[in-house]
């Protein structure tokens, strides 16, 4: 439709083109982080044996940079080009339905690493592990029903002015909603798993005859799920508040900037914070080995061993969990 002397159309054409910017910045802060861990990429991954960690690690990795130059470029697309040979509402049905898409297969690759995560944290629990997979799995087929009834109501529209050819993209905001609160209802209760490690980690501690040899490790552990959670949680109270009609005002100066915040830390979330719950571990562990004398032998698997009078020590890792074979370093 050409509407070219209504001005609330063209507040709608600005603020898609400001939010083409926010776009691009997200694009640009992804390709940064990549660039910035590159080294440790081939160092703690490339370089070590494959593993499921390793592919799901990359898989994150170079999703989140694809993903972010195809939205970057295509958005630069359907905001002005004309010469699509297809519908441009369709061509952006398309593309929102994919990157739909694209979200929930993410998320379900770093629902993987966190129950991984988890089930090295309760020393390999086979109740927890369980309980942890049917959880997952009802959140997530519940997700993947939302996804497929979400991509069917996406609704394009051709809006025509001078000098601009864009379209005009509605869905299910409700839906959108309900999406976002099963995947934060997993998020807390897998914060609430990390919790009560630390409190069984503190008890046990205290007794004599168990200790937890990686305590550091447990702590990296820790610190990075929670800046993971936090990051989450950000992503997700702002997609909720697209609930308030204000914030679907496009009228509204801030609707642009608000779109944009969410835009980037979803990015950060899913393709920076994702990727380093795998490669902080690594890398702490690289560091553990190198600093290792020649009398201590890493073996993986487990984190904590009892104390036992031996002519040798046997220092536990989550590496074996979280992506890596042991390093064996002989006296």
């Amino acid at each position: 439709m050409a509407l070219d002397d209504n001005p609330g159309w063209w507040m709608l054409v600005n603020l898609n083109r400001d939010y083409t910017d926010y776009i691009a910045a997200s694009s640009v802060v992804v390709a940064y982080d990549w660039a910035l861990t590159f080294g440790q990429e081939v160092d703690l991954v490339w370089r070590q044996r494959w593993s499921s960690m390793t592919a799901l690690f990359l898989g994150l990795r170079y999703i989140g940079v694809l993903y972010a130059a195809y939205v970057c470029l295509t958005s630069r697309c359907r905001a002005s080009d004309r010469s699509f040979t297809i519908s441009v509402f369709v061509f952006c049905e398309i593309i929102n339905s994919a990157l739909w898409c694209t979200g929930f297969v993410v998320n379900g690759m770093l629902g993987v690493i966190m129950i991984t995560r988890l089930f090295a944290m309760h020393q390999q629990s086979r109740k927890v592990l369980i309980f942890l997979v049917v959880i997952f799995l009802a959140i997530t087929i519940a997700c993947g029903v939302i996804v497929v009834i979400e991509t069917g109501q996406i609704l394009g529209e051709d809006l025509i002015l001078p000098g601009t050819h864009q379209c005009l993209i509605g869905g299910n905001i409700r839906l959108a909603a309900e999406y976002w609160l099963l995947g934060t209802a997993w998020e807390v209760f897998t914060l609430c798993l990390v919790l009560w490690s630390v409190v069984k980690h503190f008890r046990e501690l205290h007794e004599p005859w168990t200790r937890w040899t990686i305590g550091n490790c447990f702590t990296v552990l820790v610190k990075t799920h929670v800046l993971y959670f936090a990051s989450f949680a950000t992503v997700s109270c702002l997609q909720l508040g697209y609930l308030s009609p204000a914030i679907l005002d496009p009228i509204n100066v801030g609707t642009r900037t608000y779109g944009g915040v969410l835009q980037i830390f979803s990015l950060v979330q899913m393709f920076i914070l994702g990727p380093r719950l795998i490669l902080d571990v690594r890398k702490y562990y690289a560091k553990i080995v190198a600093k290792s004398d020649a009398g201590i032998a890493m073996t993986p698997i487990v984190f904590h061993e009892s104390v036992q009078e031996s002519t040798s020590s046997t220092m536990a890792t989550p590496e074996g969990i979280l992506g890596d074979p042991a390093k064996n370093i002989t006296r």
